[in-house]
C-alpha cells in the first residue's frame, strides 16, 4: 500500500503533526502550497472582511494551489490534513478534492484545532464529495495514536 500525507497548514501546527504521521507511517509526504499565500490578516477570523472570512463565508470559493510534485492518483491511502475553520475544511481543501479524481482511492482525514473538532468537516466533505470512500477522520495535535491509524487504514 502506497500511502500519501497531504495538508494544508497555515501556522504550521498541521505540518507538525504531518511530519509525524510520514515518519510514523513510513510515508510520502507533500504540502498544498496556495497560489497567493495567506497573510496574518488574510488569517484574521475576527475580521468579516478578511481572505480568510470571504472564503469560508462563500460555499463556492476554490482558492488555486501550486499543482503537487508528487501525484495523490499514484497512491492508495490519502492523509489530508488542515486546520478547523469555521467547523469545517478550508476552501483550499475542496479545490484539492475538486481538482483531484480520488474515487478508488482510500482518503483519512486529520485535523488539528485549538478547540473545534473534526466532526462537522467529515459531515461537510461527505456531502460534497459522496462517492469518496472518506474514512472516519482524526482530530491530531500532539499525540498520534498509531493503533488507531493503522485501523482506519484497513
Amino acid at each position: 500500500m502506497k500511502i500519501l500525507i497531504t495538508y494544508v497548514s497555515f501556522s504550521g501546527v498541521t505540518k507538525k503533526v504531518a511530519l509525524k504521521l510520514k515518519e510514523m507511517l513510513k510515508a510520502d509526504e507533500e504540502e498544498i502550497i496556495p497560489l497567493q499565500a495567506y497573510t496574518s490578516k488574510d488569517l484574521d477570523w475576527n475580521d468579516k472582511y478578511s481572505r480568510s472570512s470571504l472564503e469560508m463565508n462563500n460555499e463556492k470559493s476554490r482558492p488555486n494551489f501550486h499543482p503537487l510534485k508528487l501525484n495523490p492518483l499514484d497512491y492508495d491511502i490519502i492523509f489530508i490534513g488542515y486546520p478547523i475553520w469555521w467547523y469545517v475544511e478550508p476552501r483550499l481543501i475542496d479545490s484539492f478534492f475538486d481538482y483531484y479524481d480520488l474515487k478508488n482511492k482510500t482518503i483519512i482525514p486529520f485535523a488539528t484545532s485549538g478547540g473545534s473538532g473534526i466532526a462537522g468537516s467529515l459531515t461537510h466533505l461527505r456531502n460534497l464529495y459522496p462517492s469518496l470512500n472518506i474514512k472516519e477522520g482524526l482530530l491530531l495535535n500532539d499525540y498520534i495514536n498509531e493503533e488507531k491509524i493503522r485501523t482506519l487504514m484497513q
